[in-house]
Formats: structure tokens, C-alpha cells, sequence
């Protein structure tokens, strides 16, 4: 039997250190996150006596490139974890089965690497750029540094560091949670009776590009009329580093009259249907997006699932969304409104899903033989299968 696997490749300028990367997107489990594990190749002979590093950086931006002046950055880079790999130390963790793999199809010249992820850091996710904004956009993203120096704070030459971008991502839980649901009421002065107005979403979680479907029952016990009905999306981002730094952007909306006015003593039953995506959201400042390596297209953020909601990580985005129903009653009437919170998420992919990879990386394929029991006189292959690609898209298999 063949097996083939995938890794990513990306060599320094001057082609004396390549990383190889198995994936790119590391998944919090909420009770551990998925290890990167790796491997460097080391020309030896380019070193001469010069050590090799490894380094995990969390980089978070908070502000725009182009209003950086007299020195003031808005951007902070967390070294996370930090390794020597050549010469190599004692004690190193024991090699997982995609290093071992990989160590023995490049020879004595690749030497491996495992970091960790802290569990309570914050997930990749980018703030869109306004169509006038230049440079980097806000947001939060994960970088491993493979670099040459005298020891692990030197400064690094670009000809002989090697930058490769990671992603932390979350996937939606298996199972649903409560169907949300609100009532809510309001009286008037000098008026008897009260309107009231009841929101249902059909359930909790959701997974991008799906339709939600909002149940709306008004009934109208007041002396009021509601003139008309609007449904919308809040995306709800939290910047966590500023005291202050909570907004919301509406990601979808429907406004509507059917049914409308709803005069004193009836009542009306609707559903409204809402899709969140950000192809209708492509022009708008602000909106988060989910964590984006070069040269792939990406979607709206994935709602942050937190183990413990007091931990929050002060250089990270929190993101969530709920649905927002308003009853308007004219201008003196003014409005009723209701909110349901709802989780907007990827489900966890298959197995056999395809890997990605930007521009600048090149991917290889390995093929390990092993024995077929079935077939005594399988004869195992030892070269590997090289396949070069310049991009590559996340696809079914």
C-alpha cells in the first residue's frame, strides 16, 4: 500500500534553511490546541559556527501602517515560544510520526522542531481594510521564524530567516445548544395594554453560508400601530486591549411592511430569512474576518469560543453575533426591539480534505511505502514523488 502526505515548504532567500510545515491551521479544542510540529533543513556549511532558531510570534495590529509617525508603532509581537535547533539540544521531545517521516526523506541535515500554543491565546482573525487603507491590515496572526544568529535575540538578516504564516482556528461543536429564543414587552404612558414581541431562531449554530430563519410573533395589545418590521445581523467584535474597544457592524438585514401596520388588538406571525456572508460585505470598514494567509480568499469570522470567559487574552478579537428584530411604531410610538445570540462557525472538515498553501510556499509530496500484506511480492518504492504547486484551494478530495 502507498501513502502519500502533503507538507509545506519555504526557503530562505539564499536557500541555506527551508522549513517544512505539515499544516497551516492549528485547531483550539477549548482543552488543548494541536502542536506544530516541523522540520528545518540547515546547509552546515553556510553556518560556521552560527546557531539555528526557532521562534512561534503572535503578532497583533491596532492601528493603520500609514498613521505610524516619529517612531509610534501600532503593532505589538509576542514571542511565544522559542528553540534552538542547530547545534541541537539535549532533552528534546520525542519526534512525531509526519517528523520522523520527513527527517528520514531529507537526511542528516533536517532537524525538528515542536511548539505549543498557549491555550488561552487569542485566534487569527484579520479587521477589513477600508478600499483607501494601505499596508497591513488590524487583526491577529501567527508567524514561525527559522532564522541564523549568534543567540535567540539577535538581529536576523532577511537573506537568511525564513517567515512562514500559521492560523489559529476554531471548528463549530458537534452538538447544538439551546434554540434561542426572547419576549419582550413594552408599555406606554398614558396608554393601557402592551405590545409584545416574541423572536425564535430555528437553532443555536450555524455554519457560513447557511440561512437563518427568524420566527417573529407580534401581538399588539397596546393602542399603538407598528408601522414596519426589520431583521439584521450584528457581528459583536471586542478589541480587547482597549477598555473601550466593543462595536458592532450589521452583516445582513431585511426591513419589511407585509403584514404591516399592525393595528391595536391584532397580531402577526412571520419568519424572516437572513444569510450572513461577506461577498455582501466586501466594502465595508471594520467587519472581522477570519484569520487570512497570502493569496487565499476567506470569509466572515467564526464566533470565538472561550473555555473561560474571564480569561480573556488582552491582545486578542473576540467575536460573536446575534440577530436583532426591531418593531417600529412611528415617531412618537418609537421601537421595540429583541436580540437573539447565535453561533456562526466552520464545522469540523474531513480528514481527506485537501491542504492549503499561499503563493510564496511550495508544496511537496512524499510517498511512504508500506508493506501489503495482501501482496507478498510488493516491492517498496524509496524515491519520493515530487509535485511542485504555486496555490493551492481548499477542496474536497
Amino acid at each position: 500500500m502507498v501513502v502519500s502526505f502533503k507538507v509545506f515548504k519555504k526557503t530562505s532567500p539564499n536557500g541555506k534553511i527551508t522549513m517544512y510545515l505539515g499544516k497551516r491551521d492549528f485547531v483550539d479544542h477549548l482543552v488543548h490546541v494541536d502542536p506544530i510540529d516541523g522540520v528545518i533543513v540547515i546547509d552546515q556549511d553556510y553556518l560556521k559556527d552560527r546557531k539555528v532558531f526557532a521562534q512561534l510570534i503572535c503578532s497583533f495590529r491596532y492601528g493603520r501602517e500609514e498613521d505610524e509617525v516619529m517612531g509610534l508603532k501600532f503593532q505589538k509581537d509576542l514571542h511565544l515560544a522559542s528553540e534552538q535547533i542547530y547545534p541541537p539540544v539535549a532533552n528534546k521531545a520525542s519526534m512525531t510520526k509526519l517528523q520522523e517521516r520527513l527527517c528520514k526523506k531529507l537526511g542528516p541535515n533536517a532537524f525538528p522542531f515542536l511548539f505549543k500554543l498557549p491555550q488561552n491565546s487569542p485566534a487569527s482573525v484579520t479587521l477589513q481594510p477600508g478600499s483607501d487603507d494601505q499596508g497591513k491590515p488590524c487583526g491577529v496572526d501567527f508567524l514561525l521564524k527559522a532564522f541564523v544568529g549568534e543567540n535567540e535575540s539577535d538581529r536576523t538578516h532577511k537573506r537568511s530567516t525564513v517567515n512562514l504564516g500559521i492560523r489559529k482556528i476554531q471548528y463549530a461543536p458537534p452538538k447544538q445548544g439551546r434554540q434561542p429564543c426572547t419576549i419582550v414587552r413594552k408599555d406606554f404612558m398614558l396608554s393601557p395594554g402592551e405590545l409584545e414581541l416574541e423572536a425564535t431562531l430555528d437553532k443555536q449554530l450555524y455554519h457560513h453560508g447557511e440561512k437563518i430563519a427568524v420566527n417573529i410573533s407580534v401581538r399588539n395589545n397596546s393602542n399603538k400601530t407598528v408601522k414596519k418590521i426589520k431583521a439584521m445581523v450584528q457581528q459583536c467584535i471586542d478589541v480587547c486591549i482597549f477598555a473601550n474597544g466593543q462595536y458592532k457592524a450589521t452583516v445582513a438585514a431585511i426591513e419589511t411592511q407585509e403584514g404591516c401596520p399592525i393595528n391595536p388588538g391584532s397580531s402577526l406571525q412571520k419568519i424572516m430569512y437572513l444569510t450572513p456572508t461577506l461577498m455582501s460585505n466586501r466594502e465595508r470598514r471594520g467587519v472581522a474576518l477570519d484569520g487570512q494567509l497570502k493569496s487565499e480568499d476567506t470569509n466572515l469570522a467564526s464566533t470565538t469560543l472561550l473555555a473561560n470567559p474571564e480569561q480573556r487574552d488582552s491582545f486578542g478579537i473576540i467575536v460573536s453575533y446575534n440577530v436583532k428584530v426591531k418593531l417600529y411604531l412611528g415617531a412618537l410610538g418609537g421601537e421595540l426591539t429583541a436580540e437573539l445570540p447565535f453561533i456562526l462557525m466552520h464545522p469540523k472538515p474531513d480528514v481527506n480534505k485537501l491542504i492549503r498553501e499561499d503563493s510564496q510556499a511550495a508544496v511537496e509530496t512524499f510517498r511512504q511505502d508500506t508493506i501489503d500484506q495482501d501482496g507478498p511480492h510488493f516491492k517498496p518504492s524509496e524515491d519520493p514523488i515530487y509535485e511542485d504547486f504555486t496555490r493551492m484551494r481548499l477542496q474536497n478530495s
